[in-house]
């Protein structure tokens, strides 16, 4: 029994084991930074395991194991193949993961390109459970996410992201592993949470002018934050406005959050 690829779903299914492992051992305890060891072997879950390339590498490594799958031949096809994976079936954006895991886990997957993006915004919104992330996507995003200021991938994602967790770049898959082969080269990469407990500023309105500037990235911030900015305001003074949002850092959007905190009248919700 074999699952067919679907493109609606953005399936392409790996096919050489070794990465298959290399992916895996991502998450392994010996391979994050020291400080992260304190978390031990977490449960993990996995997004879109397909055909269990994957999984038979988490299910030996002595974790509790859950994966979540849209498609239902793969459902069916994991749950004959891989008894002992606990797989869900249905939408991984739309679920609450705290009902999957009260506690902390690890997130790993082969994750589909056309949700990539949907998923590591989702990660955010569980950053106090999930203190890993690893996982392969199209390498277009992976670079995103773990890009540098002044790098012209830099964006939103890479910000956000890089406010909570530090984001490392792993190596790259070629489209020739994969069945079907994708038209892009694909891109591993592991997220750790940094010792960041609090921005210090508002994070709606962080995450607000973060997505507000990289909007009209080609504008000076002085032109794309025009609205968040009362006219009487002396922020309009500060050098910082002159510069284009790739320039910033995440700690220099983390002050300009708190300039305007206090300067901006609205109500402000992302």
């Amino acid at each position: 029994m074999r699952v067919r690829a679907k493109k609606s779903l953005g399936q392409h299914f790996l096919n050489d084991i070794n990465i298959a492992k290399r992916i895996a051992d991502t998450i392994e305890e010996d391979k994050l930074p020291e400080r992260a060891r304190k978390w031990g072997k977490l449960p993990v879950l996995e997004v879109g395991p397909g055909m269990g390339v994957l999984s038979q590498f988490l299910l030996k490594s002595g974790r509790e194991v859950k994966a979540v799958e849209l498609d239902n031949e793969s459902v069916e096809f994991l749950r004959k193949v891989f008894p002992d994976l606990n797989v869900i079936e249905g939408d991984f954006l739309q679920m609450d993961l705290a009902d999957i895991y009260p506690g902390e886990f690890s997130l790993i997957g082969n994750y589909p390109y056309n949700i990539s993006s949907q998923i590591f915004f989702k990660v955010l919104d569980y950053k106090e459970k999930i203190p890993v992330v690893a996982g392969m996507l199209q390498k277009e995003v992976a670079q995103r996410i773990c890009s540098a200021p002044g790098s012209k991938v830099y964006g939103i994602l890479s910000v956000l992201l890089q406010a909570w967790y530090d984001c490392s770049y792993l190596f790259d898959v070629a489209p020739g592993v994969f069945n079907p082969p994708p038209k892009v080269t694909s891109g591993v990469i592991r997220l750790v949470r940094n010792n960041r407990t609090d921005l210090g500023c508002d994070e709606k309105l962080f995450k607000n002018i973060v997505k507000t500037s990289f909007g009209q990235r080609r504008k000076t911030l002085r032109n794309s934050l025009a609205s968040l900015i009362p006219l009487n305001s002396p922020l309009w003074q500060d050098p910082i406005l002159t510069r284009r949002p790739e320039t910033l850092s995440v700690e220099e959007f983390i002050s300009l959050t708190k300039s305007i905190q206090p300067a901006s009248s609205e109500s402000l919700t992302v």
